[in-house]
């Protein structure tokens, strides 16, 4: 399932470890947007360690799940590329 993630952290401390974090689930497409290709758990364990760097009165994390058909109608425009489906072939 792709899974757009975005933040607004105050600490930079945190908000740096949060970024690194996320890389090991997805890929930056923005300085403050991942794009994330995850399974149900991957999705929880993701959600897990990225909550140890939101502190809930002051910063915001937001995540969508977005379904197949979802997926079909992004639009990217510009240097960074995001998620591409791959289609796997056994």
């Amino acid at each position: 399932m792709l899974v757009i993630v975005s933040y607004d952290i105050i600490d930079d401390k945190k908000r740096t470890k949060l970024a690194k974090s996320l890389l090991n689930f997805g890929k930056r497409v923005q300085y403050s947007v991942f794009e994330c290709d995850l399974g149900s758990a991957k999705i929880e364990e993701m959600k897990k360690r990225a909550l140890e760097f939101v502190d809930l009165e002051k910063d915001s994390l937001r995540i969508y799940r977005l379904c197949q058909a979802c997926t079909t109608q992004i639009e990217s425009f510009g240097i960074k590329k995001g998620w591409e489906s791959e289609d796997i072939v056994i």
